[in-house]
């Protein structure tokens, strides 16, 4: 079983920055592919940034440039580095986490809700 806890999310002003960190425990981290997905009020959730265990980054066209993921496999922890952050970023943001077994397994974490306004 593994448990995704997040934490950095808050209020912060347009153009501000935020950064997310998700804690995974259990074993076969570095082995999973991670990701943050998020979710604004009234849409469906979204991929932003993910990252797979042999290290390869992929980010949503809307997010590219403003956001860096990146993953500490000794400490079982991914996190997301936000930039120049935008109110439509506005959303409650979720740690994924998918162990690459037959059949894969895919966790949540509780999400973490980031607010951008002044």
């Amino acid at each position: 079983q593994v448990q995704l806890v997040e934490s950095g999310g808050g209020l912060v002003q347009p153009g501000g920055s935020l950064r997310l960190s998700c804690a995974a425990s259990g074993s076969f981290f570095s082995m999973s592919d991670v990701a943050w997905y998020r979710q604004a009020p009234g849409k469906e959730r979204e991929l932003a940034a993910a990252i797979t265990g042999g290290g390869v980054i992929n980010y949503a066209d809307s997010v590219k440039g403003r956001f860096t993921i990146s993953r500490d496999n000794t400490k079982n922890t991914v996190h997301l580095e936000m930039n120049t952050l935008k109110p439509e970023d506005t959303a409650t943001y979720y740690c994924w986490l998918q162990l690459n077994w037959f059949p894969p397994r895919v966790y949540w974490g509780q999400g973490t809700q980031v607010i951008v306004s002044s």
